[in-house]
């Protein structure tokens, strides 16, 4: 059997897990906003529940109005770019690594045959290690690349959030974060197929490995106003009271908490900031044009017109340099 068709635990995790998902994402959105009422709430009314869960002000906010039209239309795209999209690079980069490394070594078929318990626990746990550090080394990129964070801006750019702020992402960000985990992600799994045949994560009671860290990251509850931290546990996942400082304009914020699921990648690497409890954010950008980014223009159009302007700086800066000749001064 191919690589490719060993990936078919890819389309099937992506096409089968989606109902599952949401019921398990709207279920922790609602114990989460529960437990953070409970936390502050001097009193417990149900009118005043939702009003702390779903603020007028909040749902109202041209940041929200963006997010939800942005949402809808991203959607209608996602089946047809973005999805397939991320299928193929890691498709691609991890057969290149089975012919490769195949070669190199003379392996024919996987080494060790049909997987056992042990072997499925150790694919499981390096697949997710290897997507969150190529996620923690994109988004680090995103912040420090012009030309990435214009895109990038666009999620940064929302002043409220409201959990589908988590989707909030330019789609030519989104193709090229997608490109990106197919590099470590697809090497890694390219590299299990020929130790193991067949590789597949584990399930838990039923429950595929992803959705579980779905849940554990809870990116849609982190991506609103509860200040949800996990005590202890915030020392190997990143709660999303911290990732919430990520989205804050205050100055000592800037460049901290780019974790998916594990903050050890921050500490690792020297970006982790540990908000005080029940610190309060201001979420957006300090551009003077942050309103432009409140609709769908300034969501999709506005980074490529910035990116544009960016390329024909460098290109006019490059010019000047060549007409100058080599020993022209930088």
């Amino acid at each position: 059997m191919s690589v490719l068709q060993d990936l078919d635990w890819i389309i099937q995790r992506v096409s089968s897990g989606n109902l599952l998902a949401a019921a398990l994402l709207l279920g922790t959105a609602l114990v989460s906003s529960l437990v953070a009422y409970l936390r502050i709430a001097d009193r417990y009314s149900l009118s005043e529940f939702f009003e702390f869960a779903i603020p007028r002000e909040v749902l109202m906010h041209p940041s929200a109005r963006a997010d939800l039209m942005f949402w809808i239309t991203k959607k209608a795209l996602m089946p047809f770019l973005l999805i397939p999209a991320g299928i193929t690079f890691v498709a691609a980069v991890g057969y290149g690594t089975n012919c490769l490394l195949g070669a190199i070594f003379g392996i024919i078929a996987p080494v060790f045959g049909t997987p056992g318990p042990l072997t499925v626990i150790l694919f499981t746990g390096t697949m997710l290690i290897a997507y969150d550090l190529s996620y923690y080394l994109y988004h680090t990129a995103q912040h420090r690349f012009p030309f990435m964070w214009e895109l990038h801006k666009v999620h940064h750019s929302a002043e409220v959030m409201i959990g589908i702020t988590k989707d909030r992402v330019h789609p030519l960000d989104e193709l090229m974060n997608r490109a990106w985990d197919g590099v470590i992600p697809g090497i890694c799994f390219g590299i299990w197929s020929l130790i193991a045949l067949d590789p597949v994560e584990i399930t838990v009671f039923g429950i595929n490995v992803y959705i579980i860290r779905n849940i554990l990251m809870m990116d849609f509850v982190r991506h609103t106003h509860f200040k949800i931290s996990f005590g202890p546990i915030n020392n190997v996942i990143l709660c999303p009271h911290w990732h919430q400082l990520h989205h804050s304009t205050a100055q000592q914020h800037y460049d901290k908490n780019f974790g998916l699921l594990f903050s050890f990648w921050d500490r690792i690497f020297g970006t982790l900031y540990i908000p005080k409890p029940d610190e309060e954010f201001k979420f957006g950008l300090i551009d003077r044009d942050i309103a432009d980014y409140q609709s769908l223009s300034g969501l999709y159009i506005l980074p490529l017109k910035k990116i544009g302007r960016l390329l024909a700086r460098q290109a006019r800066r490059l010019g000047k340099l060549r007409f100058k000749g080599p020993n022209a001064s930088v």
